[in-house]
C-alpha cells in the first residue's frame, strides 16, 4: 500500500537532541490518531531523512526501535518498505519474559497470577465457548494424554500450557488473550529450569474440567481449575527452593 496524500505534510523537522526518540513518538502518534494504520507504507527512507531534517542512520535508527517494539515491519525487495503492523502480542509476551528473566517477575509472582487469571477466564469461558472451543479443548487433552504415553516430557507440557491458552483465547477478549500467552510464555521457562517431574494428576483434572464446562457449571469448573492450580503451584515452588537451597554437608 502506498502512503494516504498528504501524508508526508504530517511530519515535521526534529531536532538533534535523542532525535531517533521524537522520530518514533511522532510516527506513534500518527498511528494513535489513525493517520496511518495497519498496512501502511511509510514515506521511503531518503524522503523520510528530509522531511525528519535528520541523517538517514538516525532514521534506521528510529525505525529499529519501531521495528522491535513491534509497530512496524520492514519489507525488502521493489514492493518492500516500512509497514505499520497489525496488532501483535509479541512485544507484551518478550516484555514479561524479560522480566523474569531479570527477576522483576518473581515464581511467586508468576503462578499467584496464573491462579487468578485463570479463575476469571474459567467464568467467562462458561459463558462464552462454543463448540469448536470444546472440540480444540478436548483435542489438546487427547494429544497430552499420547505425549504422555510416550514419555515426551517436552510436547506434554507444551500441551498443557497450550490448554490455557485455548481457554483464554475462548474469552474473545484479546487482552486476557495476550496477557495469558505472556503467562504461559513466563512458565515455560519457569518449568525449564525446575526441569521436569512424573505428572499423574493434570490430565484426570483436564477431563473434569471440561465436563464442568460442557455443563456450563462455572462454580465446579472454576473450583476444579483452581484446586488443580493450587496443587501446582505448591509442586513448583517446593522444587524452585529445592533447586536453590544450599547443598548439605
Amino acid at each position: 500500500m502506498t502512503p494516504r496524500p498528504a501524508l508526508a505534510s504530517q511530519f515535521s523537522a526534529i531536532t538533534p537532541h535523542r532525535a531517533f526518540e521524537d522520530i518514533a513518538d511522532q510516527i506513534r502518534g500518527l498511528v494513535a490518531s489513525g493517520r496511518l494504520r495497519p498496512g501502511d507504507r511509510l514515506p521511503p527512507e531518503r524522503e523520510l531523512a528530509a522531511l525528519f531534517n535528520v541523517s538517514r542512520n538516525t532514521l534506521r535508527e528510529a525505525l529499529r526501535a519501531l521495528e522491535l517494539a513491534g509497530m512496524i515491519e520492514a519489507r525488502k525487495g521493489a514492493s518492500g518498505g516500512a509497514f505499520v503492523r497489525p496488532g501483535n502480542a509479541s512485544v507484551v509476551v518478550g516484555g514479561l519474559r524479560d522480566l523474569f528473566h531479570l527477576g522483576a517477575i518473581t515464581p511467586e509472582h508468576l503462578t499467584e497470577a496464573r491462579t487468578w487469571l485463570s479463575g476469571l477466564v474459567v467464568r467467562v469461558v462458561c459463558e462464552r465457548a462454543t463448540a469448536d472451543d470444546l472440540a480444540a479443548l478436548d483435542a489438546n487433552v487427547e494429544a497430552a494424554t499420547q505425549a504422555d504415553a510416550d514419555g515426551d516430557f517436552d510436547r506434554r507440557q507444551h500441551l498443557h500450557r497450550e490448554f490455557h491458552l485455548i481457554l483464554a483465547r475462548a474469552t474473545r477478549n484479546p487482552i486476557i488473550a495476550i496477557t495469558m500467552e505472556g503467562v504461559m510464555e513466563v512458565m515455560g521457562h519457569f518449568i525449564a529450569r525446575i526441569g521436569p517431574r512424573e505428572n499423574a494428576f493434570t490430565l484426570p483434572s483436564r477431563r473434569r474440567f471440561l465436563a464442568h464446562l460442557r455443563a456450563r457449571d462455572a462454580d465446579a469448573a472454576a473450583a476444579e481449575m483452581a484446586q488443580f492450580l493450587e496443587h501446582m503451584q505448591q509442586g513448583y515452588l517446593a522444587r524452585w527452593q529445592a533447586r536453590d537451597a544450599p547443598a548439605a554437608p
